[in-house]
């Protein structure tokens, strides 16, 4: 018997991994807590450290319980979570216009933080890193990407200086892919569904499965499903078998993901509110009831007299009591940090939408707004904008938003501007909504009257905008019409 030549290689390779400090760590879960979390972290913090003072008496420092939240990883909530999950057919569609009331906050990590929490486990260069942050943010709530990868690539190559490739970006995204709920990051509902199959247990149908959404995706969105055993030369019983496996899959896997971090309905609490008068624009930071915190006194004098003590005794009670000093100061000061951060990030916010907010939340004057733009204009980098960003409201005169309410991206106009795309999707949903039912316009026809209205746009990016709001093509609409008269 021959014998096996067995050599060990030893190999060096350079990798940069970015690490946080403990005070950095702290920032970041202080962060991503909202006013009614934070209040309760600094109840508990207050309890466990006795070297935190309050400038308050005792009886003010008393919080309202609300969960007891223990944050191990980062947060960057999905901006809003819809309560239905729509048809495979899109008939399920809706406007796009945020709600004001009983809006969805997540007790524990978010949708967002927990893909930029897996992005950050992946071996990566800093370039890739930034592609991956940047694509997580362009997601929609549902967890899937509808902008084109091009147009991704020109806004990183034109305002923001990256010089990418469609290939290096689509090489990021597949990576994405593979993160969790399976789904996320798929650029259609088929490619969201087919991911979620070819990642899901191997069973008897799974082939299958893959085939009817592969060849007879039309027919299976369409739920002609009567025509799919034939067409797929199979039993009947076995394809619809895989078909009910199909239907269990999760077309929203960003809603389904929230949900299972805890997603909770309960009143929302603004972490901002802003009043206008007349040219002045006033932001009013709503900590809720947090008292201000300090370094207690009483426990630095004691450190001193134990550290002069010059006893075993005196010594380790002086380390322990700084211990405890030294994590006061480093909770109090990640405390301040939030607030800064929370309070500059939304100055700029206001600072980029004042004709917005001074024109009394008419959604035209809205501009197109991505995380870059505050970053810059901030200071901060892109991954901190985001974590502000979500799961934060600011109340205004006219309702309670969300901050992802004002981010919007840039639609090309004839005169060769932009106007917002949450602009775009308000006057799309109203031709439709005031269409002639008996004869819906057709994606052309649709891409002549925006035109009217100054977008210019192709037909097929006409189409993705309306498929974006769940709103079926022409012949769908008037299917319906005619199905929903011949139920009365």
């Amino acid at each position: 018997m021959a014998k096996r030549n067995s050599k060990q290689k030893l190999a060096q390779s350079q990798a940069q991994v970015q690490s946080l400090s403990p005070q950095q760590v702290m920032f970041v879960r202080l962060l991503e807590l909202n006013t009614v979390e934070l209040e309760d972290r600094v109840r508990g913090e207050i309890i466990d450290n006795p070297a935190i003072e309050t400038t308050l008496p005792e009886e003010d420092t008393h919080f309202e319980e609300v969960s007891d939240n223990d944050h191990d990883v980062n947060s960057m909530d999905d901006y809003r979570v819809e309560d239905d999950i729509p048809d495979y057919n899109g008939w399920d569609y809706r406007s796009s216009a945020p709600s004001a009331v009983d809006i969805p906050s997540s007790a524990d990590i978010s949708f967002g933080e927990s893909l930029l929490e897996q992005l950050g486990e992946l071996p990566m260069n800093d370039e890739e890193r930034r592609l991956g942050e940047y694509l997580i943010g362009s997601l929609e709530e549902d967890g899937l990407l509808y902008k084109p990868l091009e147009e991704i690539v020109d806004e990183l190559n034109i305002y923001n200086g990256m010089h990418v490739t469609e290939e290096q970006l689509e090489k990021v995204l597949k990576l994405i892919q593979t993160f969790d709920p399976a789904g996320v990051g798929a650029r259609s509902l088929q490619e969201c569904l087919l991911i979620q199959i070819e990642r899901g247990e191997k069973s008897d149908t799974s082939e299958l499965q893959r085939r009817i959404i592969m060849e007879y995706y039309d027919d299976f969105s369409h739920r002609r499903w009567d025509v799919i055993p034939e067409k797929a030369g199979c039993d009947e019983e076995l394809c619809m078998a895989a078909i009910a496996e199909i239907v269990k899959l999760n077309p929203r896997p960003g809603a389904s993901m929230s949900e299972a971090l805890g997603l909770s309905r309960q009143q929302i609490v603004p972490d901002f509110t802003i009043e206008t008068n007349g040219d002045y624009i006033t932001i009013t930071s709503n900590s809720g009831s947090l008292p201000e915190l300090r370094v207690s006194d009483e426990y630095c004098n004691l450190l001193d007299k134990q550290a002069q003590s010059g006893t075993t005794e005196g010594k380790a009670a002086a380390q322990f009591l700084k211990q405890k000093i030294e994590a006061a100061k480093s909770f109090i000061g990640a405390v301040k940090q939030r607030e800064q951060t929370l309070t500059r990030t939304m100055e700029a916010i206001v600072d980029f939408q004042k004709e917005f907010f001074l024109g009394g939340g008419d959604e035209s004057l809205l501009k197109p707004m991505i995380l870059e733009d505050i970053a810059n204009k901030s200071g901060y980098d892109i991954s901190t904008v985001s974590r502000v960003s979500n799961n934060r409201y600011v109340q205004l005169p006219w309702g309670v938003f969300s901050l992802k309410y004002f981010f919007s991206d840039g639609v090309s106009t004839v005169d060769g501007g932009e106007r917002s795309a949450r602009e775009l999707y308000k006057c799309l949903q109203e031709l439709v909504d005031s269409e002639d039912k008996n004869n819906p316009l057709n994606d052309t026809e649709l891409m002549e009257k925006l035109k009217e209205q100054g977008f210019a746009l192709a037909r097929r990016t006409v189409a993705k905008y309306r498929e974006a709001l769940h709103i079926p093509v022409a012949r769908l609409r008037k299917e319906q019409r005619i199905i929903k008269y011949n139920q009365l």
